[in-house]
């Protein structure tokens, strides 16, 4: 397989000579229509609104073909090594979906560690949910608290905040979160919870992580300080690596097992998810999670751009990033319950793309990830939408609808439900970035021209969530692939973690390291 920078491509190059279209003019009916495509789970992708026209579609299906796009994710699910920093594998496609062609490693099918895993975990939670499994002074678990950090924390908790939503009063048990090494965060979790009916997952694969082993020790000090009869090695297990200082340790419960081919940001469909998810809402719910992540991942598959609305969304992206020079893109979620994902996404897109050399690690000439930033509608109106509108930045847009709320508490007032208020508000914003206002009063005036997509559906289940968190994914993994880079090591967060290290251990003779340690008192 050939593997080639973008600047290196012919369809760079005709894209660099093809002129931007005006989406002003552009876009009507027919326009809002045609340009849609099913990303999974009838979650369906419309790209009126962006700066594209078929001219330039034609010369992005050509650069899918050229940079071999589609036969490249095909060759991480069938497991070949795609993470060339690491010298790893990339499979946190098969936690949902089974390979193009069996996947072993070490003699073991890859893909049948990780249903393992989940079958694992799925009879534990049943043994929680029944009360077979109590805590240390005999109370049945309610609660459930996560431990970790990145990955192992942003992920899950923008999915449970999410299904939290979908499932409402179903839900089997609350769960929480901890992830900030920051004394403040642990303690407004632990000040309110019952500990004696509080089950601890532990989540860190290499079982090395210093703000989660931190954190695990603070958990473990406040439990047997507020209690001194409970036993900790009975409220808390952990999701590491089989090889891990944390596994089969004593000191958990159970331990449940991940490994390196998964990356902590691509983890909330692996034990790192499985285990919380499961606990709090069962196997069924996690499930439906699963399986609409794996329909997206098998559309993501069609070799036609105009089918494959992951491949559309990272081609369009591309184009924006490096032919109109757009750098910061905004992802605004219309749904309460995904108030989370946008943080998810800063880290799964500017971690995976943040990179400035090409897999065999030479620099390259042009743009890669853009930085992303989102807050949920309508709240972002009245915050930032300000400059989207009007600043001197042209920033691209992506916005999450659905056509009915989740709780079924909604009432119409003044002849609206405010439902339909929040989807006209979604609407009302999509036109008046692209179309604009013309006014005398330039304070007033819209200059319009402001691209923007939709992802939208029926209703957020576990199941459409599943697909969105799929269609970003291979997004990610799509644009990785036409710049040419490594979207699956994060060396960007190493330098800091090492020079921490050194400032705890008083390692360093960095003079300015030190006297900058000291104005913090350490």
């Amino acid at each position: 397989m050939e593997y080639i920078n973008l600047d290196q491509t012919q369809s760079y190059k005709d894209l660099k000579n093809t002129s931007p279209i005006d989406i002003k003019t552009e876009l009507n009916r027919e326009r809002v229509n045609n340009y849609e495509i099913e990303t999974g789970k009838q979650i369906k992708f419309n790209y009126a609104a962006l700066p594209v026209n078929e001219k330039i579609l034609d010369i992005l299906a050509i650069l899918s073909k050229e940079q071999n796009l589609i036969e490249k994710y095909k060759l991480i699910l069938t497991g070949e090594t795609m993470n060339p920093g690491e010298g790893r594998k990339v499979l946190h496609h098969l936690t949902r979906m089974d390979p193009l062609s069996p996947v072993i490693y070490k003699d073991q099918n890859i893909r049948d560690f990780y249903v393992e895993q989940q079958e694992r975990i799925n009879i534990f939670a049943g043994k929680i949910h029944s009360g077979q499994i109590k805590g240390s002074t005999g109370q049945k678990f309610n609660t459930v608290i996560q431990i970790g950090i990145g990955g192992s924390d942003l992920g899950p908790r923008a999915m449970y905040i999410a299904i939290k939503e979908a499932v409402g009063k179903k839900a089997m048990m609350s769960a929480n979160f901890i992830s900030n090494v920051d004394p403040d965060d642990a303690a407004s979790v632990l000040v309110n919870a019952n500990l004696e009916s509080t089950l601890f997952i532990l989540v860190s694969k290499s079982g090395t992580t210093q703000e989660t082993l931190a954190n695990r020790d603070l958990a473990i000090k406040w439990m047997n300080k507020k209690n001194p009869d409970l036993d900790p090695a009975k409220h808390m297990i952990a999701v590491t690596s089989a090889t891990s200082p944390l596994a089969s340790s004593d000191n958990f419960l159970d331990s449940f097992y991940i490994d390196d081919f998964i990356g902590g940001r691509y983890s909330s469909t692996s034990a790192v998810g499985g285990a919380v998810l499961t606990l709090a809402f069962g196997k069924d719910v996690f499930k439906e999670f699963l399986d609409g992540a794996a329909e997206s991942d098998k559309n993501a598959l069609k070799e036609d751009i105009r089918e494959n609305a992951a491949l559309m969304d990272a081609l369009i992206g591309c184009y924006m990033r490096n032919i109109l020079d757009y750098r910061v893109s905004a992802v605004l979620p219309y749904s309460q319950g995904m108030a989370r994902f946008p943080a998810h996404l800063q880290q799964l897109d500017m971690e995976s793309n943040g990179k400035s050399v090409n897999r065999r690690g030479d620099p390259v000439d042009y743009q890669t990830g853009p930085a992303i930033f989102g807050e949920p509608g309508t709240n972002g109106q009245h915050s930032f939408y300000q400059l989207l509108h009007q600043g001197t930045d042209i920033i691209p847009l992506q916005f999450i609808g659905f056509k009915v709320s989740q709780q079924n508490m909604d009432l119409t007032i003044d002849g609206t439900t405010n439902q339909t208020k929040l989807n006209a508000n979604l609407t009302a914003q999509i036109i008046a970035f692209a179309k604009g206002s013309k006014n005398s009063n330039p304070n007033k005036n819209f200059t319009g021209g402001r691209p923007s997509s939709l992802l939208y559906g029926q209703k957020l289940t576990p199941g459409t969530l599943g697909a969105l968190l799929s269609h970003f994914e291979n997004k990610v993994m799509f644009q990785g692939l036409v710049w040419n880079i490594n979207s699956f090591d994060q060396e960007g967060v190493q330098l800091g973690k090492k020079l921490t290290n050194q400032i705890l251990t008083g390692g360093s003779d960095d003079n300015a390291l030190n006297t900058i340690a000291g104005k913090l008192g350490i």
